[in-house]
Protein backbone atom coordinates (compact mmCIF):
# COMPACT_ATOMS: atom_id res chain seq x y z
CA UNK A 1 0.00 0.00 0.00
CA UNK A 2 1.24 3.28 -0.68
CA UNK A 3 -0.18 6.75 0.88
CA UNK A 4 1.29 10.22 -1.72
CA UNK A 5 1.36 13.58 0.15
CA UNK A 6 0.87 16.26 -3.04
CA UNK A 7 2.98 19.46 -1.62
CA UNK A 8 2.04 19.07 1.78
CA UNK A 9 2.23 22.15 4.06
CA UNK A 10 1.53 21.67 8.06
CA UNK A 11 4.63 19.45 9.40
CA UNK A 12 2.83 17.40 12.67
CA UNK A 13 0.31 16.54 9.68
CA UNK A 14 3.31 14.78 8.10
CA UNK A 15 4.59 13.45 11.11
CA UNK A 16 1.25 11.97 12.34
CA UNK A 17 1.06 10.91 8.49
CA UNK A 18 4.50 9.12 8.70
CA UNK A 19 3.99 7.22 12.07
CA UNK A 20 0.95 6.09 10.60
CA UNK A 21 2.07 4.81 7.58
CA UNK A 22 5.27 3.01 9.40
CA UNK A 23 3.15 1.31 11.90
CA UNK A 24 1.29 0.23 8.69
CA UNK A 25 3.99 -1.16 6.86
CA UNK A 26 2.97 1.45 4.31
CA UNK A 27 5.38 3.25 1.84
CA UNK A 28 4.87 6.93 2.32
CA UNK A 29 5.45 9.91 -0.94
CA UNK A 30 5.82 12.92 -0.40
CA UNK A 31 5.47 15.31 -3.70
CA UNK A 32 7.78 18.62 -3.03
CA UNK A 33 7.26 21.46 -2.65
CA UNK A 34 6.83 20.77 0.85
CA UNK A 35 5.82 23.24 3.25
CA UNK A 36 8.90 22.39 5.67
CA UNK A 37 12.09 20.54 5.67
CA UNK A 38 12.27 16.74 6.33
CA UNK A 39 14.73 17.09 9.18
CA UNK A 40 12.13 19.73 10.56
CA UNK A 41 11.89 18.99 14.25
CA UNK A 42 7.97 19.32 14.86
CA UNK A 43 7.59 16.96 12.20
CA UNK A 44 9.75 14.35 13.60
CA UNK A 45 8.26 15.56 16.70
CA UNK A 46 5.20 14.28 15.45
CA UNK A 47 6.26 11.09 13.94
CA UNK A 48 8.45 10.05 17.02
CA UNK A 49 10.68 7.65 17.42
CA UNK A 50 9.25 5.80 14.26
CA UNK A 51 10.57 8.19 11.56
CA UNK A 52 13.80 5.64 10.88
CA UNK A 53 11.18 3.28 10.47
CA UNK A 54 9.32 4.86 7.82
CA UNK A 55 9.76 3.63 4.35
CA UNK A 56 9.39 6.89 2.42
CA UNK A 57 10.41 8.76 -1.08
CA UNK A 58 10.46 12.15 -1.77
CA UNK A 59 9.41 13.27 -5.62
CA UNK A 60 10.33 15.97 -7.25
CA UNK A 61 6.38 15.84 -9.11
CA UNK A 62 3.38 13.76 -9.03
CA UNK A 63 4.55 12.70 -12.15
CA UNK A 64 7.18 11.05 -10.64
CA UNK A 65 5.18 9.56 -8.63
CA UNK A 66 2.89 7.93 -11.81
CA UNK A 67 5.72 6.87 -13.24
CA UNK A 68 7.13 5.40 -10.38
CA UNK A 69 3.76 3.28 -9.46
CA UNK A 70 2.27 3.10 -13.34
CA UNK A 71 1.64 -0.36 -12.94
CA UNK A 72 -0.49 0.32 -9.09
CA UNK A 73 -4.16 1.58 -9.02
CA UNK A 74 -4.51 5.34 -8.14
CA UNK A 75 -7.32 6.63 -5.81
CA UNK A 76 -7.29 10.26 -5.13
CA UNK A 77 -9.12 11.24 -2.29
CA UNK A 78 -11.43 14.92 -2.33
CA UNK A 79 -13.86 16.58 -1.09
CA UNK A 80 -15.36 16.27 -4.45
CA UNK A 81 -15.11 12.85 -5.01
CA UNK A 82 -17.25 10.64 -7.00
CA UNK A 83 -17.08 7.57 -4.59
CA UNK A 84 -17.50 6.71 -1.21
CA UNK A 85 -14.53 6.03 0.14
CA UNK A 86 -16.05 2.61 1.73
CA UNK A 87 -17.52 1.46 -1.42
CA UNK A 88 -14.13 0.89 -3.52
CA UNK A 89 -12.44 -2.32 -3.13
CA UNK A 90 -8.66 -1.78 -2.71
CA UNK A 91 -6.05 -3.71 -4.15
CA UNK A 92 -3.04 -4.45 -2.05
CA UNK A 93 -0.87 -2.32 -4.34
CA UNK A 94 -3.47 0.70 -3.93
CA UNK A 95 -2.18 3.85 -3.79
CA UNK A 96 -3.94 6.47 -2.06
CA UNK A 97 -3.32 10.10 -2.76
CA UNK A 98 -4.12 13.42 -0.51
CA UNK A 99 -3.53 17.02 -1.36
CA UNK A 100 -1.96 19.62 0.78
CA UNK A 101 -3.94 21.08 3.46
CA UNK A 102 -5.27 24.35 2.24
CA UNK A 103 -5.93 23.47 -1.27
CA UNK A 104 -6.64 19.91 -1.57
CA UNK A 105 -5.12 18.06 -4.95
CA UNK A 106 -4.67 20.34 -8.30
CA UNK A 107 -7.48 19.97 -10.83
CA UNK A 108 -5.66 18.34 -13.30
CA UNK A 109 -4.96 15.19 -10.61
CA UNK A 110 -9.05 15.53 -9.95
CA UNK A 111 -9.64 15.32 -13.81
CA UNK A 112 -7.60 12.69 -14.46
CA UNK A 113 -8.38 10.72 -11.76
CA UNK A 114 -12.05 11.52 -11.53
CA UNK A 115 -12.95 7.99 -11.71
CA UNK A 116 -11.35 6.60 -8.95
CA UNK A 117 -12.00 9.73 -6.96
CA UNK A 118 -12.86 8.93 -2.93
CA UNK A 119 -14.35 11.43 -0.59
CA UNK A 120 -15.15 10.93 3.26
CA UNK A 121 -18.93 11.75 4.44
CA UNK A 122 -19.54 14.37 6.56
CA UNK A 123 -21.40 17.53 8.09
CA UNK A 124 -22.29 19.92 5.05
CA UNK A 125 -21.18 23.11 5.98
CA UNK A 126 -17.49 22.02 7.09
CA UNK A 127 -15.07 22.56 4.44
CA UNK A 128 -12.57 19.41 5.14
CA UNK A 129 -11.05 16.76 7.69
CA UNK A 130 -7.79 17.08 9.16
CA UNK A 131 -5.64 15.61 6.58
CA UNK A 132 -3.94 13.09 9.02
CA UNK A 133 -7.58 11.73 10.23
CA UNK A 134 -8.76 11.33 6.24
CA UNK A 135 -5.33 9.77 5.46
CA UNK A 136 -5.52 7.13 8.23
CA UNK A 137 -9.42 6.75 7.91
CA UNK A 138 -9.15 5.58 4.35
CA UNK A 139 -6.20 3.65 4.40
CA UNK A 140 -7.26 1.74 6.98
CA UNK A 141 -10.39 0.81 5.36
CA UNK A 142 -8.46 -0.22 2.24
CA UNK A 143 -6.06 -2.70 5.39
CA UNK A 144 -9.35 -3.66 7.01
CA UNK A 145 -10.19 -5.10 3.05
CA UNK A 146 -7.18 -6.90 3.35
CA UNK A 147 -7.39 -8.71 6.27
CA UNK A 148 -4.64 -6.53 7.86
CA UNK A 149 -1.76 -8.01 5.81
CA UNK A 150 1.78 -8.29 8.32
CA UNK A 151 0.10 -6.41 10.69
CA UNK A 152 -0.93 -7.78 14.26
Amino acid sequence: MHVVLVEPEIPPNTGNISRTCAVSNTTLHLVEPLGFSISDRELKRAGLDYWDKLSYQVHENFTSVENLLQTHPIYIATTRGKNYYYDIEYPRDSVLVFGKETEGLPDWIINKYYENSIRIPMAPDFRSLNLSNSVAVVLFEALRQQSFPGLN
